[in-house]
């Protein structure tokens, strides 16, 4: 070959000063929202399992006891912080992520195969976890 070498172009790469300073303050905060939700709701698990552990033991040999006992837990169980960090994700992880639009469904597109949208913590998602008769469900 002769004469003087091409340019290299990087094409993966984009020099905008807005994502520069954006990528300054860390990880976006639908990210470290989503975090905070994990974390939350891993730590309820945990004092539900604590909890069921102690009614079980307790109400072993009477289980319409231990269930009524444990649908009455269920239901006045506070998910109140991190239902509020569910709600702010719902609202506004499609604008902070950038989620671009289906137009058919005039609805944002979905993010691995699932809605973004998450369900906020209540009984009944603590009985789809730990049903009053004792099975462990799979979560």
């Amino acid at each position: 070959m002769r004469g003087r070498p091409l340019p290299r172009r990087l094409r993966n790469f984009s020099h905008y000063a807005d994502r520069y300073a954006i990528s300054l303050a860390g990880p976006p905060a639908y990210s470290r929202r989503l975090r905070q939700i994990e974390d939350a709701t891993a730590g309820h698990e945990e004092a539900l399992q604590v909890a069921w552990d102690e009614l079980a033991g307790r109400y072993r040999r009477e289980p319409q006891e231990l269930a009524r006992r444990w649908h009455e837990l269920a239901e006045g169980w506070n998910f109140s912080a991190v239902n509020e960090l569910i709600e702010g994700h719902n609202r506004w992880y499609p604008v902070e992520a950038r989620l671009p639009m289906d137009p058919r469904t005039r609805n944002f597109v979905v993010v691995g195969g699932r809605p973004y949208r998450r369900r906020p913590l209540d009984a009944e998602w603590v009985l789809e976890r730990f049903p009053a008769d004792g099975r462990r469900a799979a979560a």
